[in-house]
């Protein structure tokens, strides 16, 4: 994997879409008209919903959609990764 360098704490999200809910309130935009006016798929809802990894295409279309920035829609959340590195070393620490 691409990927096998980086370190992954099983069940953590990094990256989670709490800002887009908020978003859509404001704007007006519901999941229902997201999926019948704009062809949103379900399964990218249930992504989204469950903090899963999403595509760039998403993230972009949703930017459109919305009319707002990244920031708008998704969270980095670097407090969630120190969190996990302490509990990493702590898991083991006691190995």
């Amino acid at each position: 994997s691409p990927y096998s360098g980086m370190m992954q704490v099983e069940g953590v999200k990094m990256i989670h879409y709490g800002p887009l809910w908020d978003t859509m309130k404001k704007k007006g935009i519901t999941q229902y008209k997201l999926i019948k006016e704009y062809g949103f798929s379900t399964g990218q809802l249930s992504r989204l919903r469950a903090n899963e990894n999403v595509s760039t295409n998403t993230l972009n279309y949703l930017c459109e959609i919305l009319d707002c920035q990244l920031e708008d829609i998704a969270c980095y959340s670097k407090e969630d990764i120190t969190k996990n590195n302490k509990k990493l070393k702590e898991k083991e620490a006691e190995d």
